[in-house]
């Protein structure tokens, strides 16, 4: 009995060691030798500050800005709240909210077909991706207002659509920061 309370022992400790603290350190080690960027976060930095994450959607309000999908993340892309509405679609109240924002957005642009992420929100909450059709819905808006070319607007949408990874996992998609942050710098450079 005494040897095997003390082997039991043993045994736990040499676990809880390699497992509870050499392994998570190797780990952590590994990932910032090879993938520092997205071990960290994938953080988007300008000029010493960070202003964003490539993984995380930002709120948007502004008509100078394409917008993000909707966010039922806490206050609206908080990462501590991620969580889907879990509203079904047959729930009142979606439809309700669903019919108000196509009502909204098709002032906007009346005659396009309104996109469904942009009535929608992610499973996350947190989805910093649009598809390029939600971004394209939204050209006649910007473009308004920062008089704009809506051919220069679709050839930036162009640059940052992200095709299908190993061309068949996941669909098109457009990240709103990176693009909006795009917008502002094609501004500067233009003034």
């Amino acid at each position: 009995m005494k040897k095997n309370l003390i082997t039991a022992i043993l045994m736990t400790v040499t676990t809880s060691i390699l497992l509870g603290v050499v392994y998570p350190l190797v780990v952590t080690v590994l990932a910032q030798a090879l993938f520092h960027d997205k071990a960290n976060g994938e953080l988007i930095i300008q000029s010493g500050k960070v202003i964003g994450s490539r993984l995380i959607g930002q709120s948007f309000a502004s008509d100078r800005y394409f917008h993000s999908r909707l966010s039922s993340a806490g206050n609206g892309y908080d990462a501590a709240n991620s969580a889907a509405s879990n509203l079904g679609p047959t729930n009142r109240a979606l439809i309700e909210r669903v019919n108000a924002s196509v009502t909204q957005l098709h002032q906007e642009n009346p005659n396009a077909l309104v996109p469904i992420d942009l009535v929608t929100s992610s499973g996350s909450g947190l989805d910093p991706d649009i598809t390029p059709a939600a971004a394209e819905f939204q050209i006649p808006r910007v473009s308004r207002a920062r008089n704009m070319n809506e051919a220069q607007l679709r050839s930036l949408i162009a640059q940052h659509t992200k095709k299908r990874q190993l061309r068949f996992l996941g669909e098109p998609r457009v990240n709103v920061l990176e693009l909006n942050l795009e917008l502002d710098s094609s501004a500067t450079a233009t003034k």
